[in-house]
């Protein structure tokens, strides 16, 4: 009797540390995340792009080198999007376009990157600052690495072809 009552109190103690300890999938997406880190892209919990929005989301950043901002665009994948948007390809839509045509080279990189995507990825948006995927990190360390590369050669393809010039150059050289 007297072990029955050790063995509750010590099951008490440890209780709450089982607890604290993570699942397996959030060990998963610790180590994809560090590795994520590593191939120098910046992760964060972030509120969705996507219309009914209030859910976070990871969003997976590309930083665009800083003297040379990228195009403004976001696309959407159709499973999320609203009918009212323009078809891409392949089960995309803009939600933004980008203001100039964008390089063929990039064109196909684009195409090409968004037909290798998971299907929980949502939204691949593009900024001045950074080339970003919004998704459910349903890949594991390789597949990401394999992408990441995908999403590096894009980057440098957009990279230094911002939707206003001038508005970039007046930030980078200031008139006296």
């Amino acid at each position: 009797m007297v072990w029955l009552i050790i063995l509750g109190v010590v099951g008490l103690v440890f209780a709450p540390a089982m607890w604290l300890r993570p699942s397996p999938r959030q060990q998963r997406l610790i180590r994809l995340r560090e590795a994520a880190r590593h191939a120098g892209i910046s992760v964060r919990l972030e509120n969705s792009p996507l219309h009914d929005g209030g859910e976070l989301l990871p969003a997976y950043r590309w930083p665009y080198p800083a003297q040379q901002p990228g195009p403004d665009f976001v696309l959407v994948r159709d499973a999320v999007a609203s009918q009212a948007l323009r078809p891409y390809r392949g089960g995309w839509r803009w939600r933004l376009e980008p203001l100039r045509p964008l390089p063929d080279a990039a064109q196909q990189r684009l195409a090409a990157l968004l037909a290798r995507l998971p299907e929980d990825a949502l939204v691949v948006e593009s900024g001045a600052a950074a080339l970003t995927l919004w998704w459910e990190e349903s890949l594991d360390i390789a597949a990401l690495e394999s992408l990441a590369t995908g999403f590096a050669e894009l980057r440098d393809s957009l990279a230094n072809r911002p939707d206003r010039p001038e508005a970039h150059r007046r930030l980078r050289s200031p008139r006296a």
